[in-house]
């Protein structure tokens, strides 16, 4: 009864101390009780909790009750999940311990890698070793390919070029206007001005053009680029110096817009390097006709005249002094065009030739533009008349060289003309637009060709689809500013090619020099002696 009494009153002193949280006893509450109760008192405890929690339980909901359970279960699975890889890597790892060690074997393992490892290394070295052989075999191959193209392009292109040179040729046998292009450099005022070049040539034969619509190609007998110096432009015009001399017709003129460069070309400056066309013919005539003196005699004679506001004048005569004389362009028998009333000087010397020259330019109308600094407000025609005797037939042969230096086409909202400026623009352009029809139906073949539409297409007339071997050298800008006036030059001159001339000999024999000499002197009243 006293231990009954005991216990109780240690159970009550347990609920005190648990509370309503349901901690267990103390170390301080255990040590009151005494040993033989001490298990007695564990399995009560332990009942007294598993009642606590059924009354937990039962306060829960059944749907957290569910929750909670479904919880445990997942964790259960995955526990057992985890439980299971584990089972497995242990066997694995297992596998790889001796059977009477519990050690690794290292060496074994090493072996065995290193021989895996060197299977590998020799693959994939064999692997590298074939890609980089392939690799260089294809850049071989494509280096031989980039040298065979290249060939093939330079082949294409020499042939290309052969081929215009022959097809050019065959066109001068023919009669037909021979036409050279020549491309001047950008200008500072250009340059200034932010514009940019359009103009290319690819070869020796072509130009080509970018316009606001496309790139215009057009082919030349000769296209001569910004760095063409005077004297490849003059060697390739050589060869009519040569026919003039022979006794042909020869015409060499320069076509263009205001600021092309035509004076450039045909005039030059006084600086050797840089004379033009005109001054280097006057030398190449007396180098030829030096070397043929000895089966020749040659008498040179020369004009030089400007057409000026539609007006003919004589530039061998100061303007200050006058003339009285009358210039009118005739044409002889044979087509041979020639200006009667001009002043006409004979000439012994290139040197005597070339001041003359110069002091014909002095005479010339010029004036400053926004365009050019020195724009050419004429058209300038020099002409040379050669008459070779054979000293050993008496066969006398005529050659005539005309040089002539066309004045720009211009617009006035460019240039900048005004009054007389601008009278002299308008008189430029008719006349150019004249020797443009002129041009237009000589290409057509048409059967009227409209020469007297103007005094320039008059002067022009033995020149143009007459009996000249001719040569027309049309200068363009490069510029942007000045696509419009180069693609209308381009245009013409391409026209120009297509125009045929039938060039002759004019010769005579010795029995017809002489029955015109005895003509002459009949008409001028002189007696003529017998057996003459």
């Amino acid at each position: 009864m006293a231990a009954k009494e005991t216990l109780n009153k240690v159970q009550q002193n347990v609920k005190n101390s648990q509370g309503t949280f349901g901690r267990k006893p103390t170390d301080s509450i255990r040590a009151q009780i005494p040993e033989e109760f001490q298990s007695l008192e564990e399995a009560q405890a332990d009942l007294w909790e598993a009642e606590m929690v059924v009354k937990a339980l039962n306060s829960v909901r059944s749907g957290c009750i569910s929750d909670h359970l479904n919880s445990i279960m997942a964790g259960s699975r995955k526990t057992q999940e985890t439980k299971l890889r584990l089972h497995l890597g242990q066997e694995e790892i297992k596998q790889l311990f001796s059977a009477d060690s519990n050690t690794i074997d290292g060496q074994g393992l090493k072996d065995e890698l290193d021989k895996r490892t060197s299977g590998m290394e020799d693959s994939a070295t064999t692997g590298w070793t074939s890609a980089a052989n392939k690799v260089e075999t294809l850049q071989a191959e494509l280096e031989h390919l980039k040298l065979e193209n290249k060939n093939l392009v330079k082949k294409f292109n020499t042939e290309r070029t052969l081929r215009k040179k022959y097809y050019n040729m065959l066109e001068d046998l023919k009669g037909k206007i021979r036409v050279f292009c020549r491309i001047r450099p950008l200008s500072k005022s250009e340059l200034d001005r932010g514009s940019h070049c359009i103009v290319h040539s690819p070869d020796e034969y072509t130009v080509t053009i970018k316009s606001s619509r496309a790139v215009k190609e057009f082919q030349f007998d000769q296209v001569f680029n910004c760095s063409t110096s005077q004297e490849e432009i003059f060697r390739d015009t050589n060869r009519l110096i040569q026919s003039a001399v022979d006794g042909y017709n020869a015409c060499i003129f320069a076509y263009g817009q205001t600021g092309s460069g035509k004076t450039f070309t045909m005039t030059g400056e006084k600086e050797p390097a840089n004379l033009g066309i005109i001054p280097r013919a006057f030398k190449r005539i007396f180098q030829i006709t030096d070397e043929n003196q000895t089966k020749f005699s040659f008498k040179i004679l020369a004009y030089m005249l400007e057409l000026y506001n539609d007006q003919l004048l004589d530039l061998f005569i100061n303007p200050c002094e006058g003339s009285t004389t009358k210039l009118e362009i005739r044409k002889d028998k044979k087509g041979f065009v020639y200006i009667q009333g001009a002043e006409i000087k004979e000439v012994i010397s290139a040197e005597m030739l070339c001041g003359l020259f110069e002091l014909g330019c002095t005479n010339r109308h010029t004036a400053a533009t926004k365009m050019n600094t020195e724009s050419s407000r004429s058209h300038l025609i020099v002409g040379i008349t050669i008459k070779s005797t054979n000293l050993t037939n008496g066969t006398v042969t005529y050659g005539k060289l005309s040089m002539v230096d066309l004045a720009g086409s211009e617009r006035a909202s460019n240039t900048g003309a005004e009054d007389e400026q601008l009278k002299e623009a308008n008189s430029i352009n008719k006349s150019l637009s004249s020797l443009g029809d002129v041009i237009s139906a000589l290409s057509a073949e048409q059967s009227f060709i409209p020469y007297r539409n103007n005094k320039l297409t008059l002067l022009m007339q033995d020149s143009l689809g007459g009996n000249s071997k001719t040569l027309m050298l049309v200068n363009i800008s490069p510029a942007d500013c000045n696509a419009e006036e180069s693609i209308s030059s381009l245009i013409y001159a391409s026209r120009v090619k297509l125009i045929t001339n039938n060039a002759q000999k004019n010769f005579e024999t010795r029995e017809i020099a002489r029955l015109k000499q005895i003509i002459t002197k009949l008409k001028s009243g002189e007696s003529v002696e017998e057996g003459y």
